[in-house]
C-alpha cells in the first residue's frame, strides 16, 4: 500500500507541477497578449494622429480651392461677356457696312417699286434683336454650366457624407462582430477548461 500512496503522491506532484506549468504558460500568454494589444493601440493612435494631421492640412487648402472655384466662375463669366461683346461689336460693324453699302440702292429700289417692303432700317433692327438674343443666350448657358457644376459639387458632397456614414456603420458592425467572437471564444475556453478538469 505504501507504493500506492507513493504513486498517488507522485501523481499529485506531477499534476501540481503540470498545473503550475500551465498557469505560468497562461500568465505568459496573457502578458504577450497585453503587450500586443498595447502595440496595436499605439499603432492605431499614431494612425489616428496622422489622419488628423492630414485632414488639418487639407482643411488649410480649402480657402485656396474656394479661390480657384471663384476665379473659374469669374473667368467664365468674363469670357462669356467678352464673347458676347465681341460678337455684338462685329455684328454692329457688319450691319453698318451693309447699311452703308446697300442703303442707297435699297432706297432707290423701294422708291421705284413703292411697295410696303420692309425698310433697311427695320431689317437692321430685327437683326440687332437676333444678335442681342444670341448674346443673352450665351450668358444664360454660362449660368447653366456654373449651376450644373455646383450641383455636381453638392452631389459629390452628399456622396462623401454617405461614405462617411457607411464607414461608421461598417466599423460598428466590425466592432460588434469582434466582441461577439471574443465572447464566444471565452465561453468556449471556459467550457473546454471545465470539461478538461473532469477526468
Amino acid at each position: 500500500m505504501s507504493t500506492t500512496k507513493v504513486q498517488a503522491t507522485q501523481e499529485q506532484e506531477v499534476t501540481s507541477k503540470g498545473q503550475v506549468e500551465q498557469r505560468k504558460q497562461r500568465e505568459h500568454l496573457i502578458l504577450l497578449l497585453r503587450e500586443e494589444q498595447e502595440h496595436i493601440n499605439k499603432a492605431l493612435d499614431e494612425t489616428k494622429n496622422n489622419i488628423k494631421r492630414t485632414t488639418d492640412e487639407a482643411s488649410k487648402d480649402i480657402p485656396h480651392y474656394t479661390q480657384i472655384v471663384n476665379e473659374y466662375q469669374e473667368e467664365t463669366i468674363q469670357a462669356a461677356r467678352q464673347i458676347a461683346d465681341h460678337y455684338l461689336e462685329s455684328q454692329r460693324e457688319i450691319i453698318n457696312s451693309f447699311q452703308s453699302a446697300w442703303l442707297p440702292q435699297l432706297e432707290t429700289a423701294n422708291r421705284a417699286v413703292t411697295s410696303n417692303w420692309t425698310p433697311p432700317k427695320d431689317m437692321s433692327e430685327h437683326y440687332a434683336k437676333l444678335v442681342s438674343a444670341f448674346a443673352d443666350n450665351t450668358i444664360a448657358v454660362t449660368k447653366l454650366v456654373n449651376s450644373a457644376m455646383f450641383a455636381n459639387l453638392d452631389a459629390f458632397k452628399r456622396s462623401v457624407q454617405n461614405a462617411r456614414d457607411n464607414v461608421k456603420e461598417f466599423s460598428r458592425i466590425g466592432v460588434n462582430s469582434s466582441k461577439t467572437f471574443e465572447e464566444v471564444s471565452r465561453e468556449t475556453a471556459a467550457a473546454t477548461t471545465t470539461t478538461a478538469s473532469f477526468p
